[in-house]
């Protein structure tokens, strides 16, 4: 029998030691978190189309949405009162009057000098000004001497308790909202609720004119019109001129914008800045925290035993990622100097001292300076290519150094 011949194992390949994530674990790590931001995203989409579509129209006098004044429009009309709407404070400036009674739907949206502009504009007018559910924003502005409580009515249908003619007619009605303090003389405080007002009317000064501090726009709106005396308080109120002007504060409205002198810092809240100088003391307190201990580096022991492999492969790839061939170039050029210079030799103190290693080299290589001295501290190579090249070159220089 013929005797087999020895099989030689084939051999395989190293197992690789990228440490580079392929992008299919780049998905598998972060398909959570795309997930929840798409969720997080889709929700916001839906609750701003629901809660947009809600408040369509609210207290707009052309609305027939629930929320709307459409109604109330109508009946005034009936009455031989027109209805005009507005959404410009200009408009509105310019619509007040002793025969206008000007309604302003939501008055916190307005800026602070927005409020002191159109306050300007009414208080020696001789009209009727109704601010509808103004909060602690705007109504020490627009109907000084007043302030808001900051806690709303319990109660939405209130008994009027005051002689104002209109509520005493109107009766019960849905005023149950911002409740009200006062010191402005003669005001008629209506509607209240654990002793304070939701409805003030506050004469002017001088003149005929007054003002009507509604806590809540429940008596304005088409669904609640029909209820309790709403409808009849709602247009005593805004039937005691022949006009109506309706503000409705727009965002669009150039006067929103208008700062006068006022600087960056003006515009910023005063919150934001208290919060601005509490994170910069907060990040101060963190870096003396982690700065805490000071001095020089105390040297530890790795709790794993690392491949010499691995490391110059890291640091490979790191040099390789941020193009530095010439930080690759002089460390393998200087790795190779100090390998060498006690073969020939030349001290580890002289061992990067062209003048001292070189001629030792080549005494020992039989080889002209002057190429010994580009490959040793020449310049950095053009590229991938020349690198490797190098690399090379300095483990043949270095090999025939070693032959004996």
């Amino acid at each position: 029998m013929t005797p087999e011949a020895p099989t030689t194992p084939t051999p395989t390949a190293p197992p690789s030691t990228s440490a580079s994530p392929t992008a299919r674990q780049v998905w598998t790590r972060s398909r959570g978190v795309v997930l929840a931001l798409v969720i997080l995203l889709v929700a916001a989409v839906a609750i701003a189309v629901v809660r947009s579509g809600a408040q369509h129209g609210s207290l707009d006098p052309r609305s027939a949405d629930p929320t709307g004044s459409r109604a109330v429009a109508e009946l005034l009309a009936d009455r031989g009162v027109s209805t005009r709407v507005v959404t410009t404070l200009d408009e509105a400036s310019t619509a007040a009057g002793p025969d206008t009674t000007l309604l302003v739907a939501r008055p916190d949206l307005l800026t602070d000098r927005q409020q002191d502009r159109l306050h300007s504009a009414y208080r020696n007018a001789d009209g009727r000004t109704v601010l509808v559910a103004p909060g602690t924003p705007s109504v020490g502005t627009l109907a000084p001497g007043v302030d808001a409580d900051p806690t709303p009515s319990y109660d939405s249908t209130l008994s009027p308790a005051c002689a104002l003619p209109a509520a005493r007619r109107a009766g019960t009605a849905d005023t149950g909202g911002i409740r009200y303090e006062t010191d402005a003389p003669g005001t008629d405080t209506c509607y209240p609720s654990d002793g304070r007002p939701t409805l003030l009317r506050i004469p002017a000064p001088e003149g005929t004119g007054d003002t009507v501090v509604l806590g809540a726009p429940d008596i304005l709106q088409n669904e609640r019109l029909d209820e309790h005396g709403n409808a009849s308080l709602a247009l005593q109120l805004l039937g005691s001129r022949t006009h109506v002007v309706w503000y409705l504060p727009s965002l669009s409205d150039d006067s929103a914008t208008d700062t006068g002198d006022s600087d960056f810092l003006d515009l910023v809240p005063s919150g934001w800045l208290w919060g601005t100088l509490q994170l910069f003391i907060a990040a101060l307190l963190a870096a003396l925290w982690r700065a805490r201990r000071l001095g020089p580096l105390v040297p530890e022991r790795l709790p794993v035993a690392i491949r010499a492999s691995e490391t110059v492969e890291g640091r490979a790839r790191l040099y390789r990622k941020s193009n530095a061939r010439d930080r690759a170039a002089g460390a393998l050029r200087s790795t190779t100097r100090t390998r060498l210079a006690p073969l020939v030799g030349v001290s580890p103190a002289q061992a990067h001292a062209p003048e001292a290693l070189l001629p030792a080299l080549s005494a020992r290589l039989h080889q002209e300076g002057q190429a010994l001295h580009s490959l040793l501290f020449g310049p950095p190579p053009r590229d991938d290519a020349a690198l490797i090249a190098l690399a090379d070159q300095l483990d043949a220089l270095e090999r025939e150094v070693r032959r004996p």
